[in-house]
């Protein structure tokens, strides 16, 4: 899993998905559910454009083994993902620490925003 703070361009921090979104998780399952749900509804256009699913495999690189799947929710200000062969077999068959994938959600919410135009001078 991936993440980056480090600073933009003009030398201020960059904004991570935490600064405009929470996130769950959990299982269903070998499937780990993730929904990242907007804190503020104006920012759900930033969430539907730029969380992608390929992003999403991106950050679990490693852990997840199969497809992953973006569901919108405009109506919620969220997106929901369904990941495939996530849980080494689910709960029942794992030896994962986390075999619930509770603790999945954390590891997107580090991921640096995209830069939204110039620094404000």
């Amino acid at each position: 899993m991936t993440g980056d703070a480090s600073p933009s361009r003009a030398g201020t921090p960059r904004r991570r998905l935490a600064d405009v979104a929470i996130a769950r998780s959990g299982d269903k399952g070998n499937r780990a559910t993730l929904s990242v749900i907007a804190l503020d509804p104006a920012d759900y256009a930033l969430l539907e454009r730029w969380l992608t699913p390929e992003r999403v495999a991106a950050v679990y690189r490693g852990v997840v083994q199969g497809a992953v799947t973006r569901y919108p929710l405009p109506h919620l200000a969220a997106v929901h993902f369904v990941m495939d062969a996530a849980l080494g077999g689910g709960v029942t068959r794992s030896l994962a620490l986390d075999a619930h994938g509770k603790t999945l959600s954390s590891a997107v919410l580090s991921l640096p925003l995209p830069a939204e135009g110039p620094p404000a001078p």
